[in-house]
């Protein structure tokens, strides 16, 4: 499996954003803070972007994600990339 590296890396609520960016114009905002899904575990939530903004309309979900662990992060990245 590939490892993505977010593209940025931002200081968020108290926690952290990781943004990841790829050619096909999507990308991902993952997030960990006081208030996102998973927090609590320190695990992730997801949100699909298309270009700068979050998308709700993709077949990977129609939502965020969240209560995620690296490795299922990573594996959103990769069904991302693919699209």
């Amino acid at each position: 499996m590939s490892v993505y590296v977010p593209a940025e890396e931002h200081e968020l609520l108290g926690g952290i954003q990781r943004v990841y960016r790829f050619e096909n114009n999507y990308g991902a905002s993952v997030i960990c803070h006081e208030g996102s899904y998973g927090s609590k575990g320190h695990k992730w939530e997801l949100a699909v972007l298309y270009g700068d903004d979050i998308t709700y309309d993709t077949p990977i979900t129609d939502d965020v994600i969240g209560h995620l662990n690296d490795e299922q992060v990573q594996e959103f990245l990769a069904k991302i990339y693919a699209l």
